[in-house]
């Protein structure tokens, strides 16, 4: 990076970078977030899934430090008053919230209200994203293949689910949280026993989603306006699973089957595709980023048809970036197959970013 604009009369020759995250608890740690009072239930045990651990702060910090001056900015109670007494030029922004339907659109929310830059998609697409109910009709409306479904409230009656099989998931979750192997039903007692499940761990609705039984694909997208590009697009490999396992990237494919100590060969990357399904992909996430309005990067996860055409499933606009490849995580993955390294990665968000805030790069 080159020289920032002065700040308080006084020239730097490199921006201040706050970086904002959410720390995963050591076991003995107090919460970093006090518990909400509306919470009646205790803690499912996959309650910090979307927190990223201090491997992941650690690097994510000495890639931005390649740019600027940077100071952590855990997105603890203490948040606010922090982002408003470190003055940053701008904020790369990961963290994910914990309580909430729009949790992960708290920090950028607080930095709007301080006038402070960052990175990503504003509070509007963040909450939007998160609900995926939200988000899926307004692909729909737009035309842009998603499967046919519908959101039910615990205790409901399953009217107007769609044409079994469907997936059964949490409406407002990520990292495949409440996604386990009995999410997908084939019966409509199995589909009620799932969304009294959902309500019972996540008191929210579940989203009831007809199975598309194709190839399942996932696309990170880095930019904006016309230079947004699709990097190289990665596979889920269900072969990989254990015999009998559902072809469903699960909580257990994901968190428990896939270790660093014994790694699933789940994904490929770049995937191999024919040229017309590979234009088709890339124009239907394009497309579901544009009228979603996310900014700078997000990944896609796309799952085909029986007759192979592409469907969105969603959108994240805060993907995870760990930084061990052993991890399998997919936006670094997808980022080494076009021939960048960890710390590049980081730092082309930070600059697409900040070119959006006229800020120097």
């Amino acid at each position: 990076m080159t020289g920032a604009p002065e700040r308080n009369g006084r020239p730097r020759s490199a921006p201040r970078i706050g970086f904002a995250f959410n720390r995963k608890p050591d076991d003995g740690d107090p919460p970093a977030i006090a518990p909400s009072r509306n919470r009646s239930l205790g803690d499912p045990a996959d309650l910090y899934a979307e927190w990223d651990d201090e491997v992941t702060i650690a690097a994510i910090e000495a890639a931005l430090a390649e740019a600027g001056e940077v100071t952590r900015l855990e997105a603890t109670e203490a948040f606010p008053l922090r982002l408003r007494e470190s003055k940053p030029d701008i904020v790369f922004n990961v963290a994910e919230g914990l309580w909430g339907p729009n949790r992960e659109a708290h920090v950028p929310a607080l930095c709007e209200f301080w006038g402070v830059p960052y990175t990503g998609s504003d509070p509007l697409t963040l909450a939007i994203c998160l609900d995926k109910g939200r988000a899926k009709e307004i692909l729909a409306y737009h035309d842009i293949p998603t499967a046919e479904f519908t959101v039910a409230p615990g205790g409901a009656r399953l009217d107007g689910i769609p044409r079994l099989p469907v997936v059964v998931k949490p409406v407002h979750e990520g990292s495949s949280k409440g996604i386990t192997q009995a999410a997908l039903c084939r019966t409509r007692a199995e589909v009620g026993r799932a969304v009294g499940l959902v309500w019972r761990r996540y008191r929210q609705p579940a989203l009831v989603e007809r199975w598309l039984p194709g190839r399942e694909f996932t696309c990170a997208i880095l930019g904006n306006g016309p230079d947004a590009r699709v990097l190289p697009v990665v596979e889920v490999d269900f072969d990989a699973l254990p015999r009998g396992a559902a072809r469903l990237y699960s909580y257990e494919a994901k968190w428990l089957w896939d270790r660093p100590e014994r790694p699933l060969a789940i994904f490929q990357c770049p995937a191999s595709l024919p040229r017309g399904l590979a234009r088709q992909i890339e124009q239907t996430v394009l497309a579901a980023y544009r009228v979603l309005r996310c900014r700078d990067w997000a990944r896609i996860d796309v799952r085909c048809d029986a007759r192979g055409v592409p469907h969105i499933l969603e959108v994240n606009p805060l993907p995870g970036v760990l930084p061990d490849p052993a991890m399998n995580s997919c936006f670094p993955k997808a980022a080494r197959a076009a021939g960048m390294d960890y710390g590049s990665t980081i730092r082309a968000v930070l600059r697409a970013g900040a070119v959006r805030h006229g800020i120097v790069v």
